[in-house]
């Protein structure tokens, strides 16, 4: 076989050619001592009829192989700090990175599928993205890995998931909230179908349970993590008749769009609305005043979607199907006890 076919063939191929899984063949691939010799002496044949070329971080050229890592936008920071650490750990192994963005258009996905088929990648990384299910049938059918940080609706149950202890974040910042004396909290929610939006809503809803303060459906307004979804929900309940002494945004960028509803209606913040934000961009730390928050460990998020679609691409098993990092509350200047 010529060698532009040999670069098109794939573990995934070889085991449906040899009646076994991915992962045994990888295991022939890395010389592992588990399988059967039957079974290696039929995996090795067809390695070498069709050409195989074994893709790992030892065996590659510098530079020729390629993680896809795709987002559903493009246009917010915390995408930056997700890229930085996917970069760095491609860079490290040798890989380079693709970034695209593919907007929940059908065109779009098959304008980046096509591209895709294009060129030799290790494995993809999807981003707040809904995976289609015609895009899972075609990276299954060519055996790419895939790994979903911060998953949008039910994530293939073949793929790793990444993400943060939302839950957990949102619950310290709101008893934190609490612990100030706050009783009329204000919260602006994510896109409904991130699954990190919803435990965001719910640690809210957790923590005011648990201290006995009742939820006020008024107090929650929907938000899309971008500046101005947060300034006109904060719009909205600065202007209710009891309106929130404190707003937790699920994200920075709606917390600093907060911080110009404040501005307009001519308060201040803190001492007439703590605001807390999710997420622990770099800039919030130099707003005016700096931003509490709750630290999302982005670039590690990405860092660790990088390590584990290589080891998935190097024929490994991963641990778990779930991995969540620890979040942290960052307390600064824009919380303080209600007046």
């Amino acid at each position: 076989m010529g060698s532009d076919s040999s670069r098109n063939v794939t573990i995934a191929m070889i085991a449906r050619l040899a009646g076994v899984s991915v992962p045994t063949v990888s295991r022939v691939i890395n010389g592992r001592s588990d399988v059967s010799p039957q079974t290696r002496e039929r995996v090795e044949g067809l390695l070498t009829q069709h050409g195989y070329r074994r893709r790992s971080p030892a065996g590659r050229r510098p530079g020729s192989a390629l993680v896809d890592l795709v987002f559903n936008d493009l246009d917010s920071p915390w995408a930056v700090e997700i890229i930085r650490g996917v970069e760095d750990v491609a860079h490290a192994s040798g890989a380079g990175t693709v970034v695209s963005a593919i907007h929940q258009r059908t065109s779009s996905a098959k304008q980046w599928l096509d591209n895709m088929r294009g060129r030799s990648t290790e494995g993809v990384i999807f981003v707040t993205s809904m995976v289609a299910p015609p895009l899972q049938a075609e990276l299954r059918r060519r055996g790419v890995p895939v790994v979903i940080v911060d998953p949008a609706g039910v994530a293939p149950q073949e793929a790793p998931t990444i993400g943060a202890t939302n839950w957990a974040g949102s619950l310290g910042a709101n008893q934190y909230l609490l612990g100030l004396g706050h009783r009329r909290i204000g919260f602006i929610a994510g896109p409904p179908q991130l699954m990190c939006s919803r435990a965001r809503l719910d640690g809210y809803r957790a923590a005011l349970d648990a201290a006995g303060v009742a939820i006020d459906d008024a107090l929650i307004r929907p938000g899309n993590f971008y500046h101005e979804s947060g300034y006109a929900a904060g719009t909205d309940l600065l202007a209710l008749p009891d309106a929130p002494t404190a707003i937790f945004a699920s994200s920075d960028q709606m917390a600093l769009g907060v911080y110009e509803a404040v501005r307009k209606r001519g308060l201040r913040v803190p001492d007439d609305v703590s605001v807390v934000g999710f997420d622990d961009l770099p800039e919030v730390r130099w707003c005016s005043p700096p931003l509490t928050t709750v630290r999302q460990p982005l670039a590690e998020m990405g860092m660790l979607a990088a390590r584990t679609v290589l080891r998935l691409a190097n024929g490994e098993r991963i641990e778990s199907p779930r991995f969540e990092l620890a979040t942290e509350l960052v307390v600064r200047d824009s919380t303080a006890p209600p007046r």
